[in-house]
């Protein structure tokens, strides 16, 4: 790599931030995730811009190459990915027990890589991490719809009298493939009437794209006797 750099390399490195970023960025961007087409490009873009900035500050005149082993440019690229991870970490969002945005930080703090290579002149590289990083984004995410995962969720049912007995409820659960972890009873009287509450943790595997919950919670809730449900993921 020369230490001297031409407008026709800086336009070139540019290019090819600009075309991985969006490339990348058009995947965040049709996914309709937070960090999109924008977001992403202009992250490639700096850390490429800074890149190229380190580069140009090595040619400076009046140095001599002893003078290279004092002369810490990395701490710009450094800087930047320090400051990556604010973003990262401002892009995943906790609800609950669920968690989002992971992997818009990692294409986040992958496309600044990318433009720290880009524009430090590691073209090749640049070039081969942006065609893994589509291959990684686009080939999985049809894998995973046609995978099968476990899923956990926690039900609570109140039954009238009259209702579903709890042996009902329990053989519903288990013939549509769930596995009960724990099953609890809880019975009081509301307005001289008994009340059940069953509290149930349960298991299950299924596709990706299978409804969520289960046919068998909504065929449940229909049924006479059964006042209320909560079902939480």
């Amino acid at each position: 790599m020369s230490l001297t750099l031409q407008w026709e390399d800086i336009a070139l490195r540019l290019a090819l931030t600009v075309i991985a970023g969006a490339l990348i960025g058009i995947n965040r961007s049709e996914g309709g995730h937070p960090a999109g087409l924008r977001t992403t490009l202009l992250v490639c873009l700096a850390a490429s811009v800074a890149m190229i900035q380190a580069s140009v500050l090595m040619g400076m005149t009046g140095k001599t190459p002893e003078s290279f082993a004092v002369l810490d440019l990395m701490r710009l690229p450094l800087g930047i990915l320090t400051g990556m991870g604010f973003i990262g970490g401002g892009a995943i969002l906790k609800k609950g027990d669920m968690v989002h945005g992971v992997t818009t930080a990692a294409t986040l703090w992958l496309v600044t890589v990318i433009g720290l290579c880009l524009g430090g002149g590691q073209l090749a590289l640049g070039v081969a991490a942006t065609a893994l990083a589509l291959l990684i984004l686009y080939v999985p995410k049809g894998l995973e719809a046609k995978m099968s995962l476990n899923r956990h969720a926690y039900l609570d049912v109140v039954v009238e009298e009259g209702g579903p007995s709890d042996d009902d409820l329990h053989s519903a659960l288990r013939e549509s493939g769930l596995k009960i972890n724990s099953w609890r009873v809880e019975t009081r009287r509301r307005a001289g009437h008994l009340q059940r509450t069953i509290r149930c943790d349960l298991k299950w595997r299924v596709r990706s794209e299978a409804p969520c919950p289960p046919a068998v919670i909504n065929e449940l809730a229909q049924q006479s006797g059964v006042k209320a449900m909560r079902w939480k993921t």
